[in-house]
């Protein structure tokens, strides 16, 4: 029994000995597991007589109740040394001055669509809505797009069960526009459009903005105006260089792609319009009568022109942003210079 006597103390120098809970459990198996010492004092018992083993037996107990005792003591000291340590290393000084609350901005592209719309609205255009999820008809036929138009391509477009698709431009508003109403119309229709692309400048979402006007008398010198006028205006620029180089699409006859001098280099010649002097943003035409065609309006009476520009692209020119990709990856380190 004298070893069974030196527990008590022997129990509590190991366990004060430790300054964690994982190494006092390890401490607390070395006397209490199944095969701790005071456990094999118990097993001890059955070897005594019936009078002995009732002394033995609660005098063993005593000495389990006193290491328990010194344990829970050990591990509420424990606990309480590493709450304070916590305390210590997040403590706040309340004395600081209070942050303030933060406040959001518009994200850039929002910022630039409603830009756009309220330049295009100054000029008479209304704002016209429709599905981003189309038919084959109003996103390709419609517009006198050919079967065999590479623009059709899976590798080009998000085709969906049904015959369905996912709208690749927003010329399909017009197209609805224009089915339920009658001339003179003059409208942009701005919105989320889809293609298979992604890259620094290509994103499978993006946002593009289509206009049309049509009336007895529209030109082609009214179709330069009107996007000039716009350009200088969004810009900021008094004096902006334009030309229009000729193009195809199958919606429009004549076609043109539209250049800017470069708002970068001022038309110096840099990395961003490759030093040209001059940056693409966006394509136009006069509509093609087999697109009046299929609204049945009289392309012998009406003549209208049509553009489509994407707003991501005039976004990053006016902000200058390099990666159209950090619009959409929520960056708030990005976002916040825009607040």
């Amino acid at each position: 029994m004298s070893t069974l006597e030196d527990l008590p103390r022997d129990a509590e120098a190991a366990f004060a000995a430790v300054d964690n809970l994982p190494a006092l459990d390890q401490a607390k198996a070395r006397f209490l597991g199944k095969t701790g010492l005071i456990t094999e004092q118990m097993k001890g018992l059955g070897k005594m007589d019936a009078e002995g083993r009732k002394a033995a037996g609660a005098r063993i107990n005593q000495i389990k109740d006193q290491v328990e005792a010194s344990l829970k003591a050990r591990r509420e000291a424990i606990e309480a040394e590493t709450l304070r340590r916590q305390l210590a290393a997040e403590a706040l000084d309340v004395t600081l001055p209070g942050r303030g609350e933060t406040m959001g901005g518009l994200h850039p592209v929002t910022r630039t669509l409603a830009r756009i719309e309220r330049m295009f609205a100054s000029m008479g255009f209304e704002v016209a809505d429709g599905p981003e999820i189309e038919t084959d008809f109003y996103n390709f036929t419609a517009l006198n797009i050919p079967d065999n138009h590479p623009a059709r391509a899976m590798h080009d477009t998000f085709y969906l069960p049904g015959g369905h698709l996912l709208r690749t431009h927003t010329s399909p508003v017009q197209v609805h526009y224009m089915q339920r109403q009658q001339p003179p119309i003059k409208i942009i229709a701005p919105g989320r459009v889809y293609r298979c692309d992604s890259d620094v400048t290509h994103t499978p979402m993006f946002h593009q903005v289509e206009g049309l006007w049509v009336d007895e008398t529209v030109s082609f010198a009214d179709l330069k105006g009107v996007l000039a006028d716009f350009m200088r205006h969004f810009f900021e620029r008094d004096h902006m260089p334009v030309r229009f180089r000729p193009s195809f699409f199958p919606f429009t006859e004549p076609s043109a792609e539209m250049d800017i001098g470069c708002v970068i280099c001022g038309g110096d010649g840099c990395r961003v319009c490759s030093h040209t002097g001059w940056l693409e943003v966006l394509g136009c035409g006069m509509v093609h009568p087999n697109v009046f065609g299929h609204v049945g309006y009289d392309a012998e009476k009406w003549q209208g022109f049509a553009f489509g520009l994407g707003v991501e692209r005039l976004a990053m020119l006016r902000y200058g942003v390099d990666d159209l990709r950090l619009f959409f990856e929520n960056d708030v380190r990005f976002l916040k210079q825009f607040a």
